[in-house]
């Protein structure tokens, strides 16, 4: 464990303490030794819900003991290396390079020079290639995984899709395999036939003499692993309660997996199909248990898009017995415009409303397929002042693909309304205060935008300069993502396996935490893109229609000439309505998994997604 002498000198010491409440007993000398690492800082990994079911999975197994470990700051950084002292894990204090499997959880592109300091600091050489057997096998999931390129050569196996079936069987397998007396390689040869598994060693890019991308020899095709029942799907009642204030410090149920709506730039929406529930009694007993368990006086029910919810008339009033037994509230995250109201609307009053109309325009939000109206829009916001609302959050996103200047000044319009509609409705005496975010656009892999290109430097300049003189309003506040993150997250989300030697070359600069605006530091990583040969602009122009992508050998269940069709769409300006209310053939239904239902349809006995 880390010495007190060192804890007394660190920013926030209780991350690297453990101990918390509900931490699993390791008294298991039999189980196999996993360490869970998340490469952030403590209160944001710790906010994560998929750690934590993954977490509490493996530990309710007798064959399995997990353990977690989190990014250290820069501060708790330079004290390891002072001291000599190994990064080790929260429960028991062993160093990352002293357990039989390292997994990481990648949420984010920014966080590819934390893998790197993790795994120099837990004494893990950062290159696959060079660990052999004294080394454990470092596995890796996440939305990241998705294209996974960038950092293939860092990892020895990666999990595609949903890990609650998968990462036991993975894990299963690695027991089984040296208790057979097999080596690593044997372990990586027989986890590649698991469904959603990706060993990189067995996919070899191949490239044209001018450094074009043509192909992979594979040894197996990588399908998306799924959890078909998601109503029986394990979720942790008794969770570990931080003994510190997290960055979402509240209990988290999960509605719903995967969404209908199709918005064209969402990569979570087209990646997480196909859709799938739980049930009113399901989640109330899950919410009711959490809050018994933990003390949480906050839940926050999850999803995509809660308000699309099917059972959500059936579930309230549960919910509402909840708050009154317990005197909690609930949290509703992601409400699009078209589902506040009525009931709904009073049962989630809060102090503020976020909502994300993401255009300034009709046409524009055709194109993206943000199937809501002006009349939506305007339609919630007087619902909420009604109801004593005077703080709103409106997000929008700047360089969609089509975006024209009318587009931009759109969102002023909007900004204006909203001020009309609360000096016309207002139930309260407080001021008005509107907060707009416009982050800049990122194409993402497995969305029908993935052929675009990124605005430029200039562009998006000239975009920000226009909407600050726009909205040079009382009571508005504007904020804006910054262009060479939003540069490198594009870069890093369709980037291929090349980048792995920019990564490593930031990393050596200094290059950590780079999503934390007091640690990034764009010079360098200029100059690792240059030591490479590399530019961000040959990974953030537009595509080709028949390029081949680097993530083109793995199956998300979503056919791409049906994300090549919406992009045809998207230029049409046509929208593609809510597949609750009829199927438009994707390709996640096609195995008959989409389980949404409750919704009115033509004669069909599932729904389908």
């Amino acid at each position: 464990m880390i010495p007190k002498r060192i804890l007394d000198h660190v920013s926030k010491p209780a991350r690297y303490l453990g101990g918390e409440y509900h931490t699993p007993s390791m008294d298991k000398p039999d189980a196999l030794k996993v360490c869970l690492c998340f490469p952030d800082l403590y209160e944001v990994g710790m906010s994560n819900l998929g750690l934590r079911i993954l977490y509490h999975l493996l530990n309710e197994r007798p064959e399995f003991a997990a353990e977690r470990c989190f990014a250290p700051w820069t501060d708790m950084q330079a004290a390891l290396r002072e001291n000599g002292l190994p990064l080790c894990s929260l429960e028991t204090g062993r160093a990352l390079k002293d357990f039989e499997v390292v997994g990481f959880s990648v949420q984010y592109e920014l966080c590819y020079t934390n893998i790197l300091m993790m795994l120099e600091l837990g004494g893990i050489p950062l290159l696959a290639a060079e660990r052999g057997e004294a080394f454990p096998p470092v596995i890796a999931g996440g939305p990241c995984a998705l294209n996974c390129e960038p950092v293939a050569d860092f990892f020895d196996l990666f999990m595609i899709g949903d890990g609650e079936e998968a990462l036991p069987a993975v894990l299963s397998c690695y027991r089984e395999t040296k208790a057979a007396g097999g080596s690593k390689a044997d372990f990586l040869e027989r986890a590649a036939g698991i469904s959603g598994v990706y060993v990189p060693a067995f996919v070899r890019p191949k490239y044209d003499e001018g450094g074009a991308l043509t192909g992979f020899d594979c040894k197996f095709p990588v399908e998306k692993a799924v959890v078909r029942d998601f109503d029986k799907a394990y979720f942790p009642t008794d969770p570990i309660v931080p003994s510190m204030e997290i960055v979402h410090n509240r209990g988290v149920v999960e509605l719903f997996r995967g969404c209908s709506r199709g918005c064209r730039f969402c990569q979570a929406g087209f990646t997480y199909r196909p859709i799938r529930e739980r049930s009113p009694q399901t989640l109330a007993d899950q919410c009711e248990k959490l809050i018994r368990s933990t003390g949480f006086d906050e839940i926050s029910l999850n999803s995509l898009s809660t308000g699309d919810y099917p059972g959500l008339k059936e579930l309230l009033p549960k919910l509402r017995a909840l708050q009154e037994k317990y005197q909690v509230s609930f949290a509703l995250p992601s409400l699009r415009a078209d589902s506040f109201e009525g009931e709904f609307a009073d049962f989630a009053r809060k102090s503020s409303l976020t909502f994300a109309p993401e255009a300034g325009t009709q046409r524009l939000r055709d194109v993206i397929n943000k199937d809501i109206t002006e009349e939506d829009v305007e339609r919630c916001l007087t619902q909420a002042f009604s109801l004593g609302y005077s703080t709103v959050k409106l997000y929008f996103m700047l360089g969609l693909p089509t975006e024209t200047e009318e587009d931009l000044r759109g969102i002023a319009a909007i900004v204006a309304r909203a001020r009309e509609l609360f000096f016309k409705h207002r139930a309260t005496k407080k001021e008005l205060k509107i907060s707009v975010s416009v982050s800049t656009f990122v194409p993402k892999p497995f969305t029908p935008f993935q052929w675009e290109a990124q605005n430029t430097r200039e562009e998006v300049s000239r975009k920000q300069d226009l909407l600050c003189d726009l909205l040079r309003q009382r009571g508005v506040s504007l904020s804006w993502s910054d262009f060479e993150t939003s540069q490198l997250e594009a870069v890093f989300a369709r980037g291929d396996r090349k980048l792995s030697g920019v990564i490593a070359a930031a990393y050596r600069k200094g290059c950590v935490f780079d999503g934390w605006s007091e640690c990034f530091r764009p010079g360098l990583w200029a100059e690792a893109f240059a030591e490479c040969g590399l530019r961000p602009e040959d990974y953030t122009g537009a595509r080709a229609h028949d390029e081949v992508f680097p993530w083109d050998f793995f199956d998300s269940r979503v056919k791409k000439s049906y994300l090549a069709g919406e992009r045809d769409k998207a230029f049409e300006e046509k929208v593609t309505r809510d597949c609750r209310l009829g199927c438009h053939g994707c390709g996640a239904s096609a195995r008959g998994e989409c389980e949404i239902a409750g919704h009115p349809r033509k004669s069909v006995e599932k729904s389908l997604c």
